[in-house]
């Protein structure tokens, strides 16, 4: 299934400049979404993973989807003040600004084996501050996988040294 035909371009969007990559049309179109699912599974199948991690927000939908088929934890990463527990945090640069990810300090013990998973891989900050998390707790990042990349953005540079897949690039 060609899965570029459900992302649409909204130009503009956060800001001025940036041509945001909609994937709400994918998540609407049941073949498409599941489409994506079993891809996106197919990219990590052969792997050990304990608990995949999604970035909030969109990365919440294809991460609990890809925890289940892979007999695994979901492990939530939010962004500042959202999650109730003792948590450890990472600062991160946006396209457009920048932020800061938490995560909870018990929900990767060392040794696990994680995947992280969000929808575009755009500069790559978002992506390389959960690795650091991950990290802090002891975990170990098999993979970063993502719906998108934005190509001409080279967000795969700041993840060398880590399993990058995309399905869909641009």
């Amino acid at each position: 299934m060609d899965l570029k035909k459900y992302v649409r371009d909204i130009p503009d969007f956060p800001e001025e400049g940036i041509s945001f990559k909609d994937i709400t049309p994918l998540l609407q179109d049941a073949d498409a979404l599941a489409s994506a699912a079993d891809a996106l599974f197919e990219l990590i199948k052969n792997k050990k993973v304990d608990k995949v991690v999604g970035m909030e927000s969109r990365g919440f939908f294809f991460a609990p989807l890809l925890a289940t088929r892979l007999n695994a934890g979901f492990v939530p990463v939010r962004k500042r003040g959202k999650l109730p527990h003792q948590i450890i945090s990472e600062p991160y640069a946006l396209e457009y600004g920048t932020d800061v990810l938490e995560i909870h300090v018990d929900s990767i013990l060392k040794g696990e084996k994680v995947l992280i998973h969000d929808d575009v891989l755009a500069t790559g900050g978002t992506a390389k501050a959960v690795c650091k998390l991950i990290e802090k707790l002891g975990g170990e990042v098999v993979q970063c996988n993502f719906l998108l990349e934005l190509k001409f953005l080279k967000g795969r540079d700041k993840l060398s040294g880590y399993s990058v897949e995309a399905l869909i690039q641009y």
